[in-house]
């Protein structure tokens, strides 16, 4: 059954809004771990619009569960989680101007730049996984890259406007699972997942971790987030 990781980030969103010191994404993992939660997720963005360094160094000593650290490659990132050492970094392609992650990275593309700075997570001892679209050169060069997890982008899926799209954007996440674990990576999927289109996603074979954050703390502000996390996990470890 998969994992659940769960994003803090937009904890850090409703805090930055006035600027202060609550609600601290801090607390709110450690509610999140306490509620079940395999992993917490933060991303570190260039303009660090919401977590910020001194979360992720809080974060980092707090957890007793895995702290997966969503960054770009930007060298100042990278230099930030050498010295911090998370448990995992999920690498994703990163515009100032987006509201959120838009879509996989092109491994084909930035695969030199991307092998130089898989080279200095690793020799941290930090694991390692790409965000990347269900795509079979994506998933190729990632092998290539000797980066042993994919992290697949779940918005064509979720964003899919009707009944046959969605079920053939399903398919294609399907295949493209037993592709890259027929290659021997690990797949774990995130982006839009909500708590009426997760299940579908959570009974592909292979899956081993969905990423979500934003519909579970959209639904904390009306049940809490303890209860928003274990509905979640409910869903993503039913079998049908």
């Amino acid at each position: 059954m998969p994992l659940l990781g769960v994003n803090i980030d937009h904890i850090a969103t409703l805090r930055q809004a006035r600027r202060e010191f609550d609600p601290d994404p801090v607390k709110a993992a450690l509610v999140c771990q306490d509620a079940g939660a395999d992993s917490i997720v933060a991303h570190l963005r260039e303009d660090r619009r919401h977590i910020n360094d001194d979360d992720v160094k809080r974060l980092r000593r707090a957890l007793r569960i895995r702290f997966n650290l969503e960054m770009s490659i930007n060298p100042g990132i990278v230099a930030v989680a050498c010295r911090l050492k998370p448990d995992q970094v999920t690498l994703v392609p990163e515009r100032r101007e987006e509201l959120t992650t838009e879509g996989g990275l092109d491994v084909k593309k930035g695969f030199n730049k991307l092998k130089a700075c898989c080279r200095k997570l690793a020799d941290k001892g930090i694991d390692i996984s790409l965000f990347i679209a269900p795509d079979k050169v994506q998933i190729e060069k990632t092998k290539d890259l000797g980066v042993p997890i994919v992290e697949f982008h779940t918005g064509s899926y979720a964003q899919a406007r009707t009944a046959f799209s969605r079920q053939q954007e399903l398919k294609r996440l399907m295949g493209m699972a037993a592709y890259a674990t027929k290659l021997g990576l690990t797949v774990n999927a995130g982006h839009g997942l909500k708590y009426h289109n997760t299940l579908p996603v959570a009974l592909i074979r292979g899956m081993n971790e969905l990423n979500i954050g934003h519909s579970i703390i959209s639904r904390a502000a009306f049940v809490g987030l303890k209860q928003a996390v274990r509905e979640m996990i409910t869903i993503i470890k039913a079998r049908s």
